[in-house]
């Protein structure tokens, strides 16, 4: 079936609608940032760049780290954001764009995050790195698509009971990063953990400014919760949303995070600069290794 014009929507150069990419632009590696200067602060590794792109909030440089053809994208931040960076990764290698239709063999990416967290447990310091296995989503994106049994719905409902969720919040999610991937990035340098993925920085988050909160404890039941004697390690803003979309499109996920605030003790990292590049080389020589 042709995919519509409305659908699909492509610029006059032939690129993608939001991210300005061709097929071809992207390796089968992806990694995904947050912010737009940090696509350079990665790519300033790779001994050869070969296509750059840039629209909106979205930029992507695509080129060579020790031989390996690697992809780095800006996502922004939030699910919303990443709703749109996942459907055009994934139509950009397994849709036909002169057709308009979905090609026959599935091309599987690898899409890794790198980001920055916050971490609600007491025990993990600033600076450290955290391997999300689980993420759970606070968010709504996922509730539009049909989803699979990769959802974990006993974690999620435990997670309701525990918290005393409110109805009117949108009912979370559960979706575990790709096995292969959590146990190539995973080392002594870092805590494998359960991230939460929260729909925006402030209230979502237990921040409190000038707004009081609907519930002021929230974040106290997330550190104190438990399941299967694992517990929930940090705060953002992507990763559910990044596994969530791999899982239904067939790609290969893992969200690699650097602790730079620790809520529970109200610490912040005194190097955040030094700490997020600490992270991007930890990143690239797993890849490699």
């Amino acid at each position: 079936m042709q995919i519509k014009e409305s659908e699909l929507i492509l610029n006059p150069d032939g690129s993608i609608y939001h991210l300005n990419l061709k097929p071809g632009d992207i390796a089968n590696t992806i990694l995904t940032v947050g912010d737009p200067e940090r696509v350079d602060q990665v790519t300033a590794h790779f001994d050869t760049i070969e296509n750059v792109a840039e629209s909106r909030e979205f930029r992507t440089k695509t080129g060579i780290y020790k031989g390996m053809r690697l992809t780095v994208i800006s996502t922004g931040i939030g699910t919303d954001n990443i709703d749109i960076v996942l459907n055009e990764l994934d139509a950009l290698v397994n849709i036909d764009f002169k057709t308009r239709q979905v090609k026959n063999a599935l091309t599987s990416l690898r899409i890794i995050r790198i980001g920055t967290t916050g971490c609600i447990q007491s025990d993990i310091p600033v600076d450290k790195f955290v391997v999300s296995e689980r993420a759970i989503g606070f968010d709504n994106l996922l509730h539009f698509y049909k989803k699979t049994a990769s959802f974990d719905t006993d974690f999620s409902e435990a997670l309701k009971e525990f918290t005393q969720w409110n109805s009117k919040n949108s009912d979370p999610y559960v979706v575990s990063g790709d096995p292969e991937l959590v146990t190539l990035f995973t080392s002594e340098e870092c805590v494998k953990g359960i991230t939460s993925t929260n729909s925006g920085f402030y209230g979502p988050q237990g921040r409190i400014l000038r707004l009081a909160l609907h519930d002021d404890t929230l974040n106290s039941k997330l550190e104190q919760f438990r399941y299967k004697g694992k517990s929930i390690t940090n705060l953002e803003m992507e990763t559910a949303g990044i596994y969530g979309l791999s899982h239904l499109l067939g790609h290969k996920a893992i969200s690699l995070s650097v602790i730079l605030a620790n809520r529970a003790n109200g610490t912040f990292s005194k190097n955040p600069k030094a700490a997020v590049e600490n992270l991007i080389q930890y990143t690239l020589e797993r890849l490699v290794s």
